[in-house]
Protein backbone atom coordinates (compact mmCIF):
# COMPACT_ATOMS: atom_id res chain seq x y z
CA UNK A 1 0.00 0.00 0.00
CA UNK A 2 1.10 3.79 -0.71
CA UNK A 3 1.67 6.29 1.40
CA UNK A 4 -0.74 8.59 -0.41
CA UNK A 5 -3.13 5.67 -0.26
CA UNK A 6 -2.73 5.59 3.28
CA UNK A 7 -3.34 9.13 3.55
CA UNK A 8 -6.34 8.76 1.95
CA UNK A 9 -7.86 5.76 3.40
CA UNK A 10 -7.02 7.71 7.30
CA UNK A 11 -8.70 10.97 6.14
CA UNK A 12 -5.14 12.74 7.28
CA UNK A 13 -5.80 16.84 8.11
CA UNK A 14 -4.43 18.59 5.26
CA UNK A 15 -1.64 21.31 6.49
CA UNK A 16 -2.92 24.82 6.72
CA UNK A 17 -6.83 24.13 7.11
CA UNK A 18 -7.06 23.96 10.31
CA UNK A 19 -5.04 21.65 11.43
CA UNK A 20 -2.57 22.45 15.09
CA UNK A 21 0.74 21.94 15.63
CA UNK A 22 -0.11 19.73 18.78
CA UNK A 23 -0.02 15.64 19.17
CA UNK A 24 -3.89 15.50 20.19
CA UNK A 25 -4.61 17.03 16.89
CA UNK A 26 -3.24 14.74 14.85
CA UNK A 27 -3.69 11.53 16.89
CA UNK A 28 -4.20 9.23 14.15
CA UNK A 29 -0.91 10.66 12.07
CA UNK A 30 1.04 9.83 15.18
CA UNK A 31 -0.42 6.70 15.85
CA UNK A 32 0.50 5.53 12.59
CA UNK A 33 3.83 6.67 12.19
CA UNK A 34 4.82 5.25 15.77
CA UNK A 35 3.52 1.85 14.47
CA UNK A 36 5.20 1.83 11.54
CA UNK A 37 8.82 3.34 13.39
CA UNK A 38 8.35 0.06 15.48
CA UNK A 39 7.30 -2.36 13.10
CA UNK A 40 10.37 -1.70 10.70
CA UNK A 41 12.34 -1.74 13.25
CA UNK A 42 11.31 -5.56 14.62
CA UNK A 43 11.53 -6.67 10.65
CA UNK A 44 15.20 -5.01 11.03
CA UNK A 45 15.80 -7.86 13.52
CA UNK A 46 13.36 -10.55 12.55
CA UNK A 47 16.81 -12.32 10.69
CA UNK A 48 18.96 -12.22 13.41
CA UNK A 49 16.08 -13.40 16.10
CA UNK A 50 15.28 -16.91 13.76
CA UNK A 51 19.01 -17.49 13.10
CA UNK A 52 19.39 -16.94 16.98
CA UNK A 53 21.88 -14.03 16.16
CA UNK A 54 20.70 -11.03 17.98
CA UNK A 55 23.90 -10.76 19.49
CA UNK A 56 25.37 -8.91 16.30
CA UNK A 57 22.43 -7.00 17.11
CA UNK A 58 23.38 -6.14 20.32
CA UNK A 59 26.91 -5.92 19.32
CA UNK A 60 26.72 -2.76 17.01
CA UNK A 61 28.96 0.38 17.27
CA UNK A 62 28.55 1.89 19.97
CA UNK A 63 25.97 -0.01 21.94
CA UNK A 64 28.10 -1.68 24.03
CA UNK A 65 29.86 1.25 25.02
CA UNK A 66 26.59 3.30 26.21
CA UNK A 67 24.96 0.34 27.63
CA UNK A 68 28.44 0.15 29.89
CA UNK A 69 27.99 3.11 31.02
CA UNK A 70 24.62 2.91 31.64
CA UNK A 71 25.45 0.14 34.40
CA UNK A 72 28.51 1.84 36.19
CA UNK A 73 28.46 5.77 34.57
CA UNK A 74 32.07 6.19 33.83
CA UNK A 75 33.76 4.68 36.94
CA UNK A 76 36.74 3.25 35.81
CA UNK A 77 36.61 0.57 38.51
CA UNK A 78 33.45 -1.15 38.00
CA UNK A 79 34.12 -0.81 33.75
CA UNK A 80 37.38 -2.39 33.72
CA UNK A 81 35.97 -4.97 36.19
CA UNK A 82 32.94 -5.73 34.27
CA UNK A 83 33.66 -4.90 30.96
CA UNK A 84 35.38 -6.84 28.49
CA UNK A 85 35.44 -4.17 25.90
CA UNK A 86 38.70 -3.28 23.89
CA UNK A 87 38.52 0.59 24.49
CA UNK A 88 41.07 2.00 27.27
CA UNK A 89 38.94 3.49 29.92
CA UNK A 90 39.61 6.95 29.34
CA UNK A 91 37.34 6.37 26.20
CA UNK A 92 33.85 6.34 27.43
CA UNK A 93 33.34 10.02 28.80
CA UNK A 94 33.03 10.69 24.59
CA UNK A 95 30.05 9.17 24.96
CA UNK A 96 27.92 11.51 26.81
CA UNK A 97 25.14 9.97 29.30
CA UNK A 98 22.15 11.14 27.95
CA UNK A 99 21.08 7.69 25.91
CA UNK A 100 22.58 5.56 28.87
CA UNK A 101 20.25 7.41 31.25
CA UNK A 102 17.48 5.85 28.59
CA UNK A 103 18.72 2.86 28.83
CA UNK A 104 19.08 2.55 32.68
CA UNK A 105 15.37 3.51 32.92
CA UNK A 106 14.30 0.89 30.54
CA UNK A 107 16.57 -1.40 32.29
CA UNK A 108 14.59 -1.36 35.08
CA UNK A 109 11.95 -3.40 32.78
CA UNK A 110 14.00 -5.24 29.96
CA UNK A 111 17.53 -7.04 30.50
CA UNK A 112 20.11 -4.62 29.35
CA UNK A 113 21.05 -5.58 26.11
CA UNK A 114 17.28 -5.44 25.01
CA UNK A 115 16.46 -2.08 27.38
CA UNK A 116 19.58 -0.58 24.94
CA UNK A 117 17.51 -1.72 21.86
CA UNK A 118 14.24 -0.65 22.84
CA UNK A 119 15.00 2.29 24.41
CA UNK A 120 16.29 3.60 20.75
CA UNK A 121 13.71 2.22 18.89
CA UNK A 122 10.88 4.34 21.50
CA UNK A 123 13.17 7.35 20.58
CA UNK A 124 13.00 6.71 16.83
CA UNK A 125 9.13 6.71 16.68
CA UNK A 126 8.84 9.54 19.24
CA UNK A 127 11.26 11.06 16.65
CA UNK A 128 9.12 10.81 13.87
CA UNK A 129 6.27 11.95 15.29
CA UNK A 130 8.00 15.08 16.49
CA UNK A 131 9.17 15.71 12.82
CA UNK A 132 5.96 14.94 11.54
CA UNK A 133 4.77 17.78 13.72
CA UNK A 134 7.46 20.28 13.27
CA UNK A 135 6.67 19.37 9.16
CA UNK A 136 2.98 20.18 9.90
CA UNK A 137 4.16 23.68 11.41
CA UNK A 138 5.95 24.40 8.37
CA UNK A 139 2.70 23.79 6.41
CA UNK A 140 4.40 21.49 4.36
CA UNK A 141 2.43 19.43 1.98
CA UNK A 142 2.24 15.46 2.77
CA UNK A 143 3.89 16.09 5.92
CA UNK A 144 2.34 12.51 6.73
CA UNK A 145 4.45 11.04 3.84
CA UNK A 146 7.40 12.81 4.54
CA UNK A 147 7.22 11.47 8.40
CA UNK A 148 6.91 7.86 6.98
CA UNK A 149 9.92 8.36 4.49
CA UNK A 150 12.28 9.48 7.33
CA UNK A 151 11.67 6.21 8.76
CA UNK A 152 14.28 4.56 5.85
CA UNK A 153 15.82 7.19 3.94
CA UNK A 154 19.12 7.80 3.89
CA UNK A 155 19.05 4.30 3.96
CA UNK A 156 21.03 4.69 7.14
CA UNK A 157 18.67 6.05 9.36
CA UNK A 158 17.18 2.55 9.57
CA UNK A 159 20.11 1.04 10.91
CA UNK A 160 20.33 3.84 13.42
CA UNK A 161 16.95 2.88 14.78
CA UNK A 162 17.80 -0.44 15.10
CA UNK A 163 20.85 -1.07 17.20
CA UNK A 164 22.11 0.71 19.94
CA UNK A 165 23.18 4.30 18.65
CA UNK A 166 21.69 7.97 20.38
CA UNK A 167 20.86 9.40 17.28
CA UNK A 168 17.31 9.32 16.85
CA UNK A 169 17.00 10.33 20.01
CA UNK A 170 19.55 13.22 19.35
CA UNK A 171 17.38 14.00 16.32
CA UNK A 172 14.15 13.72 18.18
CA UNK A 173 15.37 16.34 20.86
CA UNK A 174 16.30 18.97 18.35
CA UNK A 175 13.29 18.74 16.19
CA UNK A 176 11.01 19.61 19.79
CA UNK A 177 13.37 22.24 20.27
CA UNK A 178 12.76 23.87 17.18
CA UNK A 179 9.69 23.15 17.05
CA UNK A 180 9.16 25.03 20.32
CA UNK A 181 11.47 27.74 19.27
CA UNK A 182 9.11 28.89 16.27
CA UNK A 183 6.27 28.99 18.86
CA UNK A 184 8.31 31.34 21.07
CA UNK A 185 7.67 28.62 23.86
CA UNK A 186 11.49 29.41 24.97
CA UNK A 187 11.60 27.09 28.04
CA UNK A 188 10.09 23.69 26.38
CA UNK A 189 12.69 24.74 23.34
CA UNK A 190 15.41 25.18 26.52
CA UNK A 191 14.62 21.87 27.72
CA UNK A 192 14.73 20.09 24.77
CA UNK A 193 17.75 21.73 23.70
CA UNK A 194 19.43 20.48 27.22
CA UNK A 195 18.22 17.03 26.36
CA UNK A 196 20.13 17.21 23.11
CA UNK A 197 23.15 18.60 24.56
CA UNK A 198 23.88 15.89 26.65
CA UNK A 199 22.47 12.67 24.34
CA UNK A 200 25.68 14.40 21.77
CA UNK A 201 28.01 16.96 21.70
CA UNK A 202 26.89 18.55 18.25
CA UNK A 203 23.85 20.11 19.97
CA UNK A 204 26.29 22.99 20.65
CA UNK A 205 25.58 23.75 16.95
CA UNK A 206 22.11 24.22 17.61
CA UNK A 207 22.48 26.88 20.40
CA UNK A 208 24.77 28.45 18.07
CA UNK A 209 21.98 28.74 15.28
CA UNK A 210 19.52 30.16 17.78
CA UNK A 211 22.18 33.17 19.01
CA UNK A 212 22.75 33.42 14.89
CA UNK A 213 18.96 33.57 14.22
CA UNK A 214 18.14 35.82 16.91
CA UNK A 215 20.89 38.51 15.89
CA UNK A 216 19.42 38.34 12.51
CA UNK A 217 16.04 38.51 13.40
CA UNK A 218 15.99 40.37 16.24
CA UNK A 219 19.17 42.39 15.79
CA UNK A 220 20.66 44.29 19.04
CA UNK A 221 17.05 44.15 20.95
CA UNK A 222 17.71 43.19 24.88
CA UNK A 223 14.07 42.57 25.51
CA UNK A 224 13.81 40.08 22.83
CA UNK A 225 17.26 38.80 23.82
CA UNK A 226 16.41 38.27 27.34
CA UNK A 227 12.68 36.53 26.63
CA UNK A 228 15.37 33.99 25.12
CA UNK A 229 17.13 33.37 28.35
CA UNK A 230 16.06 29.39 28.77
CA UNK A 231 18.26 28.82 25.35
CA UNK A 232 21.03 29.15 28.31
CA UNK A 233 19.56 26.10 29.87
CA UNK A 234 22.03 23.75 26.59
CA UNK A 235 25.42 25.40 27.35
CA UNK A 236 24.89 24.59 31.58
CA UNK A 237 23.49 21.04 30.13
CA UNK A 238 26.95 20.26 28.74
CA UNK A 239 28.82 22.19 31.75
CA UNK A 240 26.79 19.76 34.32
CA UNK A 241 27.75 16.54 31.65
CA UNK A 242 31.00 17.92 33.28
CA UNK A 243 30.54 18.29 36.48
CA UNK A 244 29.52 14.87 36.42
CA UNK A 245 32.87 13.50 34.82
CA UNK A 246 34.50 15.14 37.09
CA UNK A 247 32.17 13.15 40.37
CA UNK A 248 32.89 10.03 38.50
CA UNK A 249 36.48 9.85 36.73
CA UNK A 250 38.30 13.37 38.60
CA UNK A 251 38.46 14.88 35.43
CA UNK A 252 36.16 18.12 34.60
CA UNK A 253 38.15 17.73 31.31
CA UNK A 254 37.53 14.13 30.55
CA UNK A 255 35.77 14.34 27.36
CA UNK A 256 38.30 16.07 26.24
CA UNK A 257 40.64 13.71 27.08
CA UNK A 258 39.49 10.26 25.63
CA UNK A 259 41.85 9.38 22.94
CA UNK A 260 41.17 8.95 19.55
CA UNK A 261 37.75 11.17 19.52
CA UNK A 262 38.23 14.18 17.50
CA UNK A 263 37.74 14.15 13.86
CA UNK A 264 37.40 18.12 13.02
CA UNK A 265 40.54 18.87 11.13
CA UNK A 266 41.28 21.92 8.59
CA UNK A 267 41.35 22.58 5.92
CA UNK A 268 38.01 20.50 4.80
CA UNK A 269 37.45 17.52 2.88
CA UNK A 270 40.53 15.45 4.52
CA UNK A 271 38.18 12.03 4.43
CA UNK A 272 39.50 11.82 0.93
CA UNK A 273 43.55 11.77 2.08
CA UNK A 274 43.14 9.02 3.67
CA UNK A 275 45.72 9.84 6.66
CA UNK A 276 43.50 10.38 9.19
CA UNK A 277 42.58 7.99 11.66
CA UNK A 278 38.67 6.42 11.54
CA UNK A 279 39.65 6.03 7.39
CA UNK A 280 40.63 2.35 7.90
CA UNK A 281 42.86 3.19 4.59
CA UNK A 282 39.47 3.14 2.64
CA UNK A 283 39.67 4.90 -0.91
CA UNK A 284 35.86 3.46 -1.55
CA UNK A 285 34.74 7.17 -1.13
CA UNK A 286 32.26 8.06 -3.39
CA UNK A 287 29.00 7.87 -1.21
CA UNK A 288 30.61 10.82 0.75
CA UNK A 289 30.60 12.92 -2.33
CA UNK A 290 26.61 12.42 -2.51
CA UNK A 291 26.41 13.03 0.98
CA UNK A 292 28.65 16.68 0.31
CA UNK A 293 26.57 17.46 -2.49
CA UNK A 294 22.99 16.54 -1.30
CA UNK A 295 23.67 17.87 2.09
CA UNK A 296 24.98 21.77 0.31
CA UNK A 297 22.09 21.37 -2.16
CA UNK A 298 19.77 21.21 0.38
CA UNK A 299 20.84 24.05 2.48
CA UNK A 300 20.64 26.52 -0.55
CA UNK A 301 17.25 24.95 -0.87
CA UNK A 302 16.39 26.42 2.44
CA UNK A 303 18.11 29.70 2.63
CA UNK A 304 15.97 30.39 -0.53
CA UNK A 305 13.08 29.49 0.82
CA UNK A 306 13.42 30.27 5.07
CA UNK A 307 16.03 33.20 5.04
CA UNK A 308 16.96 33.79 8.29
CA UNK A 309 14.65 30.97 9.85
CA UNK A 310 16.45 28.60 12.03
CA UNK A 311 15.19 25.79 9.51
CA UNK A 312 18.02 27.54 7.42
CA UNK A 313 20.26 28.61 10.03
CA UNK A 314 20.65 25.59 12.10
CA UNK A 315 21.72 23.01 9.23
CA UNK A 316 23.84 25.61 7.34
CA UNK A 317 26.09 25.61 10.61
CA UNK A 318 25.91 21.57 10.51
CA UNK A 319 26.84 21.23 6.59
CA UNK A 320 29.33 23.25 7.23
CA UNK A 321 30.97 21.67 10.15
CA UNK A 322 30.63 18.02 8.86
CA UNK A 323 33.12 19.29 6.18
CA UNK A 324 35.59 19.16 8.13
CA UNK A 325 35.04 15.99 9.60
CA UNK A 326 37.82 13.22 8.59
CA UNK A 327 35.80 10.21 9.15
CA UNK A 328 34.58 7.10 7.17
CA UNK A 329 31.24 7.31 8.30
CA UNK A 330 29.68 11.18 7.34
CA UNK A 331 26.54 9.54 6.52
CA UNK A 332 25.78 8.87 10.09
CA UNK A 333 27.80 12.30 11.45
CA UNK A 334 25.17 13.95 9.02
CA UNK A 335 22.00 12.28 10.53
CA UNK A 336 20.67 15.25 12.24
CA UNK A 337 20.60 16.77 8.48
CA UNK A 338 17.97 14.26 6.96
CA UNK A 339 14.99 15.59 8.57
CA UNK A 340 16.24 19.20 6.47
CA UNK A 341 16.65 17.35 3.68
CA UNK A 342 13.10 16.18 3.55
CA UNK A 343 11.90 19.73 3.81
CA UNK A 344 14.42 21.54 0.80
CA UNK A 345 13.57 18.36 -1.34
CA UNK A 346 9.68 17.88 -0.16
CA UNK A 347 8.19 18.58 -3.65
CA UNK A 348 10.51 15.59 -4.94
CA UNK A 349 10.11 13.47 -2.34
CA UNK A 350 6.49 13.35 -1.89
CA UNK A 351 5.69 12.63 -5.19
CA UNK A 352 3.62 9.58 -5.99
CA UNK A 353 6.36 8.38 -8.59
CA UNK A 354 9.19 8.88 -5.64
CA UNK A 355 6.98 6.93 -3.20
CA UNK A 356 6.81 4.25 -4.99
CA UNK A 357 10.20 3.77 -6.20
CA UNK A 358 10.93 3.66 -2.64
CA UNK A 359 8.47 1.10 -2.33
CA UNK A 360 10.48 -0.78 -4.70
CA UNK A 361 13.81 -0.54 -3.64
CA UNK A 362 12.47 -0.91 0.14
CA UNK A 363 13.71 -4.78 -0.48
CA UNK A 364 17.33 -3.38 -0.73
CA UNK A 365 17.33 -1.18 2.17
CA UNK A 366 16.46 -3.85 4.15
CA UNK A 367 18.85 -6.00 3.24
CA UNK A 368 21.65 -3.18 3.58
CA UNK A 369 20.73 -3.09 6.93
CA UNK A 370 21.25 -6.83 7.42
CA UNK A 371 24.52 -6.82 5.84
CA UNK A 372 25.11 -3.74 7.70
CA UNK A 373 24.37 -4.61 11.19
CA UNK A 374 25.89 -8.57 10.84
CA UNK A 375 29.72 -6.89 10.08
CA UNK A 376 29.81 -3.43 12.41
CA UNK A 377 30.00 -5.17 15.38
CA UNK A 378 32.27 -5.02 18.73
CA UNK A 379 34.15 -8.14 20.00
CA UNK A 380 32.16 -8.94 23.54
CA UNK A 381 33.75 -12.02 25.43
CA UNK A 382 31.08 -12.22 27.61
CA UNK A 383 27.40 -11.05 27.86
CA UNK A 384 26.75 -11.54 31.82
CA UNK A 385 27.43 -7.94 32.87
CA UNK A 386 25.50 -6.50 30.18
CA UNK A 387 21.87 -7.88 31.42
Amino acid sequence: MSFSILEEKLKLPIPGKGSKTSISGHFKPVILICFVAAASTLLVWLPFWIEKRMDLVFANFDGPNYLAISKCWYNKTCIGKSFSLPQPLEYYPAHLPGYPLLISFFNRFLPGWWAMLVANSAAGSIAAALIYLLLEQLKIKGSFRLALIWLFLPARMIILRSIGAPETMFIGAIAASILFFRKKQYLLCGLFLAIAQIIKTPAVILFAAYCLTTLLTDKFKPKEWLKKWPLLLGPAAILATFFFYYRQTGDFFAYFHSGDNFHLFFPPFQSFLGSQSWLGGDFWLEDIVYVYLLGGLAVVYLVKKYKSDIIAVFPAIFYLSTLFVAHRDISRYSSPLYLFWLIAFAPVVRKKEFCWLLVIILPAIYLYAFNFIGHNTTPVADWTPYL
